[in-house]
């Protein structure tokens, strides 16, 4: 029997849009932005189910209910990727890869920031669990007999007690596919990109500056050749006579 042990008081601690089972179990499913049948994933064993949509706000709560309960040992992915999200690619990458300056490490999405959780916590999540990879999976079957698996070979309870993070609600978290609300990170990074704009419009304006230059000086040769032209056929009429 694996070892289980109370996960904080009142878990999970943070609100969001999932279904709770047994606070025992070994496995929390995260249908990213795919709103599939959670009561099937809690009737088959899983600890809580519900959608993760944003890579930054939406992994900040996930992760703070799972290192807020020991006794979570998987983390199955599934359902369809959030367009420009990318979240199920930024959870893979801060569990593989933790986060530099706030932001998760060769996350692919457009605001992979985390703010709101500390060091700790970010450690504590990519020990404590393991990520089961079902990305683009939307079959119940399928999704329910991994979460019978992972039950299956429950390692037992973390071997730490239960670490409880507070998470600031002021982002919005639930969003129309493809709409991004800014945050610090992201402002930075849209500065950047601003500075990469303003580059390629200078290098623009320098070619075309070039290309203007060309121009006015094949016009202005065509004139001098000319006029040189001119003058020597006008020494060579009055050398001859004419």
């Amino acid at each position: 029997m694996a070892n289980k042990v109370e996960p904080a008081a009142g878990w999970p601690k943070i609100k969001g849009e999932y279904l709770v089972g047994d606070p025992k179990s070994c496995v929390v499913v995260a249908t990213l932005g795919s709103h599939l049948d959670e009561k099937k994933l809690i009737e088959a064993g899983a600890g809580m189910a519900g959608i993760c949509k944003t890579e930054n706000i939406g992994i900040e709560k996930m992760v703070a209910n799972i290192v807020a309960n020991p006794n979570v040992r998987f983390l199955i992915l599934c359902g369809a990727e959030v367009t420009g999200h990318l979240t199920g690619d930024a959870i893979i990458k801060l569990h593989k890869n933790g986060i530099k300056n706030n932001r998760i490490v060769e996350a692919k999405g457009a605001i992979p920031y985390i703010e709101n959780l500390p060091a700790e916590a970010i450690e504590r999540f990519r020990k404590q669990v393991e990520i089961v990879e079902m990305i683009g999976v939307e079959d119940l079957s399928a999704i329910t007999a991994k979460v019978k698996e992972c039950i299956s070979k429950d390692p037992g309870a973390f071997p730490e007690p239960p670490m409880v993070v507070e998470i600031k609600e002021e982002k919005k978290e639930e969003i129309a596919e493809g709409e991004i609300y800014p945050v610090p990170g992201e402002i930075a990074n849209i500065e950047s990109w601003v500075r990469d704009i303003e580059g390629k419009i200078k290098e623009v304006a320098l070619l075309n500056k070039f290309s203007a230059g060309v121009y006015a000086g094949r016009f202005q040769g065509f004139w001098i050749g000319l006029t040189l032209a001119m003058i020597v056929f006008g020494v060579l009429m009055w050398r001859v006579g004419i």
